[in-house]
């Protein structure tokens, strides 16, 4: 019997801990050696345990883990917040990824990583496929070992502080199908070894410091789709090797030194919905059989260049074509039959405004019909006529006349005789009629000097008052600016340019063309106490010239009621805040603060 009862209990015991011991075995469905690995990583980056709880099964638990067959195969903590402690002291600390060796995705975008991306990431992670580190405050130079990564698929390091040249050895990653290195503060050229990444669609290496040619190598890459080279300081000319580019359907160029004519290749890229080639050196005539095969272009701008000669008609015979900037070219001929909204300034485009166009394009500085903040007539007759082209004068007949033949008569000398005579005449009488006033007037004020010498009495304090207007030497003042070229210095005087409000005007940042750095002030005459300083002002510097004084670089007298006066930048500020106030105990005055 005893027998009998200690064989129950031995088989009771055996089931009981085989079930505790399937209990505890599935309590964590990942491996002891990558928890240890997520354990590491939780700690080094401070993560909260609301998001990685530590005595949960990271697997089922744990936000924005992935796990395929209890292996890590994800990890996002985009836009996670770190514990108070792990605040203190952020850095680039993630050795705990070492130990997930099966690890296809790392998404820590928007979370600050602050330092330098070790070396060893490029060589520990072979499964890797997406790594994406964007927003994460990374700086240092891109490791070379990147270039390891032979699964990678998509690479995203933008919005960063990474300096140095783009390592050449990222063109190894063959399966690569997206790049973004934009915005950050990378040097160099663009390697000619990414015509290697031919299943690339996508590459952005915008905003950088990047200098060079566009390698022509880009040419190859016929999947690619987006194209952003904008903002940096890229010479030379386009390759003519874009037009290669099958697939592409974004081109952005813009806001670098390109020079030459735009490449008729480009005709080629057919499924092209945006090309913005704006803000270069870029000039010649814009082929006119460059734009019927591009049949769904809808974004162009082609502004800020030197382009010449008729604007190409075909742009307005594109149905999809939604929004075009040519401003600030040399474009000539009459305006188009049909578009939307356009920028057409800063040309010279001649003849009346269809009815249509009117409110709906930015026309100003061409030569057009009736139209406000247009060229002089000077300035419009002069460009024709330096290319051979008749100028239609806004419509009127021309104000000089072609002089008329001369007739070489007697006669002719005769009446050239007498007028010459007659002028003479008329010069002797005014010339004795000036000397006989000015002997007057001397003899005047030599009989008030001799009164006054004379005179015993007390002198009245005072003197003689003010006159009544200020008398203004412009040719102190600086250069006369339109009240176009303000606005566009001073960004439309939006808040972000705003420096303070002064006294006597409200001061904005602005940049002159040519990148110049100046400060504007943007004067209120409707108020008579800025009225008054901003006439002290003129007449000043109409006067006066000091190294002291804010430089004076120009003003724009144009609106009645609104003046503005353009100083130099002080990269150091002004004045006031340069001097200590414990040694000068006397208040400074800044020109243009106030």
């Amino acid at each position: 019997m005893v027998d009998r009862w200690s064989r129950v209990v031995l088989i009771c015991s055996a089931l009981f801990f085989l079930l505790f011991g399937c209990t505890v075995e599935q309590q964590f469905l990942v491996s002891r050696q990558e928890r240890l690995g997520l354990l590491q990583l939780r700690s080094s980056l401070g993560l909260r345990a609301i998001e990685w709880p530590i005595k949960s099964d990271p697997c089922t638990k744990w936000a924005g883990i992935q796990c395929t067959n209890g292996r890590v195969t994800g990890i996002n903590v985009s836009g996670f917040r770190r514990t108070r402690r792990g605040s203190q002291n952020p850095q680039f600390s993630v050795d705990g990824l070492q130990n997930l060796t099966l690890l296809s995705s790392f998404n820590a975008s928007n979370f600050a990583l602050p330092g330098s991306i070790p070396g060893w990431l490029g060589l520990q992670l072979a499964s890797l496929q997406v790594l994406d580190l964007r927003s994460c405050s990374i700086s240092g130079a891109m490791p070379s070992t990147l270039g390891n990564l032979s699964s990678l698929v998509e690479l995203y390091l933008s919005n960063n502080n990474l300096t140095g040249e783009v390592p050449s050895s990222l063109a190894q990653l063959v399966g690569l199908s997206v790049l973004d290195l934009s915005q950050n503060s990378l040097t160099g050229s663009i390697p000619g070894s990414f015509r290697a990444l031919g299943n690339l669609t996508l590459l952005d290496m915008s905003l950088n410091l990047l200098s060079g040619v566009i390698p022509p190598g880009i040419g190859a890459l016929s999947r690619l789709q987006f194209l952003n080279l904008s903002r940096n300081s890229l010479s030379s000319s386009i390759p003519a090797q874009l037009g290669d580019l099958s697939s592409l359907v974004d081109l952005d160029l813009g806001f670098n030194s390109l020079s030459g004519s735009v490449p008729l290749d480009l005709r080629r890229l057919r499924n092209l919905q945006r090309m913005m080639i704006g803000n270069n050196f870029l000039s010649g005539l814009v082929p006119g059989n460059l734009f019927p095969p591009l049949t769904r272009l809808q974004f162009v701008v082609l502004s800020h260049n030197g382009f010449t000669g008729d604007f190409p008609n075909v742009l307005w015979s594109i149905p999809s074509l939604q929004f075009l900037d040519v401003s600030v070219n040399n474009f000539t001929g009459v305006l188009p039959n049909r578009f939307r909204f356009i920028d057409m300034s800063g040309n010279y485009f001649e003849g009346p405004v269809p009815v249509y166009a009117r409110g709906s394009t930015s026309l100003s500085r061409n030569c057009l019909r009736n139209v406000t903040s247009q060229r002089s007539a000077t300035e419009c007759a002069s460009f024709y006529a330096e290319r051979n082209l008749v100028f239609d004068n806004f419509g009127e007949p021309n104000a000089t006349q072609p002089p008329p033949p001369q007739k070489s008569n007697k006669k002719s000398h005769k009446s050239i005789i007498i007028l010459a005579s007659v002028l003479g005449g008329v010069g002797l009488i005014a010339f004795v009629i000036f000397t006989i006033v000015l002997l007057i007037v001397c003899k005047r004020k030599r009989g008030t000097t001799s009164q006054r010498g004379i005179s015993v009495g007390p002198v009245p304090a005072g003197g003689s008052p003010p006159p009544p207007g200020v008398s203004l030497n412009f040719s102190n003042l600086g250069n006369a600016f339109t009240y176009q070229q303000i606005l566009q210095a001073a960004g439309e005087f939006n808040d972000a340019n705003l420096i303070k409000h002064g006294h006597s005007g409200d001061l904005f940042r602005g940049i002159l063309e040519g990148g110049i750095p100046v400060v504007i002030k943007k004067v209120d005459l409707h108020s008579s106490v800025k009225k008054e300083s901003y006439m002290s002002e003129l007449e000043l510097f109409s006067k006066v010239s000091h190294p002291r004084l804010v430089p004076l670089l120009g003003h724009c007298l144009d609106n009645e009621n609104e003046k503005f006066l353009v100083y130099k930048h002080m990269p150091n500020g002004d004045l006031s805040s340069s001097c200590s106030r414990k040694q000068i105990q006397m208040t400074v005055y800044s020109h243009w603060i106030g």
